[in-house]
């Protein structure tokens, strides 16, 4: 904080002080994150107004907490500093922004967490499989049963108040396109209702002024924009449509309406040299943060490996680029970029863990612990039409399958890391070994080590252009608006 001790800081439009529902404890909420709050902590953000600098902010702790003012001024200016970072702070505003700290709510004095010792954080709420665009990497299953059995908008209320009683903090409304979705209002107003930070995961198609005012009137917290590439006509070419002038003009009515702007890319062959002209759109559109995805081969990404899979060469300056510029826009535009697994020796603590911290709602309402679960054939998946929230988060066979350590087989089982990386990814692990209880290849332990690198190895495809070769799979199979429309993905 010492370029900006003089200037005066205060929490971002984007944040939401609110209590956690289970523990009372005070929460900062942003889309993506929250942050717990002790009591130095609460003290400096009870601060964050607008009207002091974070100079007389320190002195002014320092008066309250006497003996320590150095100790407090470090604190202070740490922590400020900290939120800096994350994006979490408006500086010098002509008007004090007033804090508002609500009071624990009834559910406090329940328990802290699930008999398993668990807690959901967030909740994927795909509303639709629908959607107008065609991409190769599409997250849709390769086999979708539809039968007309999509949840109901009254259902969908009934999930987000059964998660809300899990102690769940956020909701994404996904899809799909949830734009689609008929009853996408009313669920943003019942989950902010329920005390949920509300996310939106759309492509932007469509994305109208009356749209954007009924989700505005609702109270939806944050919006996230899939774009495919910066120029026009290659992501078109990648989204199966002409929808890239679209896209940018609902990037524009997003920050019209004062919403957080979270740009996503996936990252692959086609587009994956274009990484400094995606940083350079997501900083022309003002977006807050830009998620730079490296492609994630299952499903549909999978039947495309040989149109989507980089050059290890194109992977590794892409994460050079990113660090370059992460470290030039910090405090301006947050950029996430994942290292591929197959440029990193560590697996990823897939989802935080399996079972520990998300959860995933289907149209159909079956409940996955995570978005590509339903590739492990061995599972069976329950339904929030059979079965409440909680007691598929306790006691179903699909959540306590993974759960913990103790299904982990060598090396995993005695790894000082086992508690840190929860094994990775369990669907890499069956797609890749054939066995969902393998070590993750993309360890450098795992015995399967050889099976990641072979698939990342572009001598193994039999098409080795270099150019765009997608198969598109539109989801969509007519322009029908109606929540029963046949879906297909045809080559």
């Amino acid at each position: 904080m010492s370029d900006r001790a003089d200037d005066r800081p205060a929490l971002a439009r984007k944040t939401r002080l609110r209590r956690d529902p289970l523990t009372g404890e005070p929460l900062l909420l942003f889309p993506e994150g929250v942050l717990r709050l002790n009591r130095s902590g609460s003290a400096i953000l009870a601060l964050c107004d607008g009207r002091l600098s974070g100079r007389a902010i320190a002195a002014e702790l320092s008066e309250r907490f006497p003996g320590s003012a150095g100790e407090v001024g470090r604190d202070t200016a740490a922590f400020i500093e900290d939120l800096d970072a994350r994006g979490l702070l408006d500086w010098n505003l002509p008007a004090p922004r007033p804090i508002d700290f609500p009071a624990s709510d009834a559910r406090t004095a329940g328990p802290s967490a699930s008999p398993n010792g668990e807690r959901p954080l967030g909740l994927l709420a795909e509303l639709t499989y629908r959607c107008p665009l065609g991409c190769p990497y599409c997250s849709n299953p390769t086999s979708l049963r539809h039968d007309g059995s999509e949840l109901t908008t009254d259902e969908w209320e009934r999930v987000i108040g059964e998660a809300a009683e899990l102690g769940v903090l956020h909701v994404h409304l996904s899809g799909g396109e949830p734009l689609l979705h008929p009853g996408l209002p009313k669920l943003v107003s019942a989950a902010r209702a329920a005390g949920l930070y509300t996310n939106l995961l759309t492509s932007g198609i469509p994305f109208s002024r009356e749209t954007a005012e009924a989700l505005h009137a609702a109270g939806l917290d944050h919006v996230q924009l899939s774009l495919q590439s910066d120029e026009p006509a290659l992501a078109d070419q990648i989204a199966g449509r002409r929808s890239h002038a679209a896209k940018l003009e609902a990037a524009r009515l997003i920050r019209e309406f004062g919403w957080p702007l979270t740009i996503n890319v996936v990252l692959h062959r086609a587009n994956i040299h274009r990484l400094p002209q995606l940083v350079a759109l997501a900083e022309e559109l003002d977006a807050d943060r830009l998620e730079l995805a490296n492609v994630q081969f299952y499903g549909w990404a999978n039947r495309n490996r040989e149109a989507l899979l980089p050059e290890l060469d194109d992977l590794r300056k892409a994460a050079i680029d990113a660090a370059e510029a992460r470290t030039r826009l910090k405090g301006r535009l947050r950029i996430d970029y994942v290292l591929p697994d197959a440029l990193a020796d560590r697996p990823k603590p897939c989802m935080e863990g399996w079972g520990r911290r998300y959860l995933t709602v289907n149209p159909q309402g079956d409940v996955l612990p995570c978005p590509t679960a339903s590739c492990i054939e061995s599972l069976r998946f329950d339904s929030v039409r059979q079965r409440s929230l909680r007691w598929i988060w306790e006691e179903s066979e699909a959540f306590n399958r993974f759960r913990g350590s103790a299904w982990m087989p060598e090396p995993c089982r005695s790894c000082q890391w086992r508690h840190i990386d929860f094994g990775g990814c369990r669907c890499q692990a069956a797609l890749l070994t054939g066995d969902a209880t393998n070590t993750d290849p993309a360890c450098a332990l795992s015995p399967y080590r050889s099976t990641l690198l072979k698939a990342f190895d572009p001598s193994q495809l039999t098409c080795g252009a270099t150019g765009i070769a997608y198969r598109k799979y539109p989801t969509v199979a007519s322009e029908s608006s109606s929540a029963n429309a046949t879906l297909s993905k045809t080559s």
